[in-house]
């Protein structure tokens, strides 16, 4: 069957199916390639419908059909790929339905960038955007469930989601938002499509309702699984589909608008920064900085560090000339401090306020409270930067550590395979050491960078994927390091979600029992298979180590 040509008889957008365009979209920011039969460009909802339908109708007959959503193509965990129809929703499902200071309604393909550049004429923000924020859509922090430096004081995208527009798997457009148990009644009576999947969703989430509780991770925040534990509370009363959607990596539909609370943006913010010659009491200093409520506890390491000095001259580009020159600046203190050596570990603590007094105070009672332990701690320096433009060179450093590894290192590629772990904090001191045996056991490069406030850790290999010996180090590897992360009591993906790369891990994470009700909710919703297969509750060791990329 030629797909593109039966779909443009129904579809609006434009539709390609030339190799350039193949070739392109069957990459995401992941180890992983699967190369589309055709790329659609929606220009609604309507053209959303359109091709379910579609799928549906042709399915038996050609059973590889499926739909696949991306929209910047940043996922990390080879969500955003496919092997048969993918759609863009970037180029046309852009819009910003409407914005007041205390949420906005967005179509999913909007540039985060340009959703916060309109809510902050309101004065309001988003604050679970990820580090990828310059690239990143609302779209994709939707389905991943998106978190970033801002989670440790808000919480994740699914705090922040009060209403979907889904288009499921029978072809229609459904509102998705809480009710109230004499709603969900009378939802579950319709005897329709939807009235269904209330009625077998609630059944199953009732009927378990315990077990289901007690699966939910002992963490901060996760991104694993279908989030089955909040949809249903017994106790409030609440039935709320959206937190089964949102990070779902659309496996279970298509979202075609969203609807999300904002808060108030403060537009003061400052950094105490430690610098770290050893970590063995991080299990302790990490609680003495929690007591102070810092907005966010970021961290990153020596690496990272002389990655970003390495490569100094690409923060010109980055940046544009006015901030790149501010930066070299404010690098000054920063050049006499490692005069006394490199630290082991960077952290940056991060305080908010209505003032920069406020800040300043915040800052200095941390920077008291800490010096007289310092020795202790093996602190070998603070800096103060009390004021968001001081602060940033180290923001420059934490954020773009990962575009400089994709772009600079010419002869390796970053390779994200334990890139989003989280143990508990009280563990760290304990586990990080265990971390870096392993990262040496297999002759990695690796920079280590994260949320020091969650405990959750983004490592990213750099490696030659083309080269067998090198290829053969991701599984034993990843084994390694996820056993141990299960063992201290964490979670696989704190951010970056399951897709190619931790779905096999799903079994690992919650038993046969818990993964075989995601599973049962995957059938539920997507009977056929028809959205983003091979993701999540239907991964596989065996397809996706057979889809590793074979050049970069």
């Amino acid at each position: 069957m030629d797909i593109q040509k039966e779909l443009a008889k129904i579809f609006k957008g434009e539709l390609e199916a030339d190799e350039q365009t193949r070739e392109f979209y069957s990459h995401d920011a992941s180890l992983f390639e699967l190369k589309p039969d055709v790329v659609g460009y929606p220009k609604d909802a309507d053209d959303l419908k359109a091709v379910v339908n579609f799928v549906n109708q042709h399915k038996k007959a050609n059973p590889n059909l499926s739909i696949t959503p991306r929209s910047r193509g940043t996922d990390m965990s080879g969500g955003a790929i496919g092997d048969s129809i993918l759609l863009d929703v970037s180029k046309h499902m852009t819009k910003l339905v409407n914005v007041s200071s205390k949420q906005a309604t967005v179509q999913p393909g909007m540039m985060y960038k340009d959703f916060e550049v309109e809510t902050l004429k309101h004065g309001s923000l988003l604050p679970s955007y990820p580090a990828s924020r310059d690239m990143a859509s609302v779209g994709g922090m939707f389905s991943n469930n998106a978190g970033g430096e801002k989670s440790l004081e808000y919480g994740k995208t699914d705090n922040f989601v009060t209403e979907l527009k889904m288009v499921l798997s029978d072809g229609n457009e459904y509102v998705v938002k809480p009710l109230t148990k004499a709603e969900l009644v009378r939802k579950m009576s319709q005897g329709d499509f939807e009235g269904n999947l209330y009625k077998k969703t609630f059944e199953l989430l009732d009927e378990h309702y315990d077990e289901i509780q007690a699966a939910k991770p002992n963490v901060s925040k996760d991104s694993t699984g279908y989030h089955l534990w909040n949809v249903w509370n017994r106790e409030t009363g609440i039935f709320d589909l959206t937190k089964l959607f949102v990070g779902a990596q659309g496996t279970l539909g298509l979202i075609s608008e969203g609807t999300v609370k904002l808060v108030p943006h403060r537009e003061h913010s400052g950094l105490l920064v430690m610098f770290l010659r050893d970590i063995d009491d991080l299990g302790e200093l990490i609680p003495t900085v929690l007591k102070h409520n810092p907005a966010t506890f970021e961290s990153f390491d020596d690496k990272t560090l002389w990655l970003s000095i390495r490569f100094m001259p690409s923060f010109l580009k980055l940046l544009g000339p006015k901030r790149f020159i501010q930066l070299l600046i404010h690098l000054i203190p920063d050049g006499l401090q490692l005069l006394h050596g490199i630290p082991k570990l960077v952290l940056m603590v991060e305080f908010n306020g209505h003032t920069e007094d406020e800040v300043r105070e915040k800052v200095r009672a941390l920077h008291k409270d800490l010096s007289h332990k310092r020795a202790k701690y093996e602190i070998n320096g603070f800096e103060e930067t009390p004021t968001e433009g001081k602060s940033e060179k180290f923001w420059v450093m934490r954020r773009y550590s990962f575009q400089l590894l994709r772009s600079k290192v010419k002869d390796k590629h970053t390779a994200p395979f334990i890139d989003d772990f989280v143990v508990p904090p009280v563990h760290l001191a304990e586990f990080l050491p265990k971390l870096r045996k392993i990262i040496k056991k297999y002759k990695l490069f690796a920079t280590i960078a994260g949320h020091m406030g969650d405990g959750n850790f983004h490592v990213i290999p750099l490696m030659k994927i083309e080269d067998p010996k090198e290829r053969a180090k991701l599984e034993p590897a990843m084994k390694e390091v996820n056993n141990m992360v299960i063992h201290y009591g964490g979670s696989v993906s704190g951010e970056h979600n399951d897709g190619m790369i931790r779905g096999p891990w799903l079994k690992e994470m919650y038993g046969e029992q818990v993964l075989g009700y995601m599973k049962e909710i995957k059938q539920l919703y997507d009977p056929q298979n028809i959205f983003n297969p091979h993701k999540k509750t239907d991964a596989t060791w065996e397809f996706s180590f057979s889809h590793i990329r074979d050049r970069f």
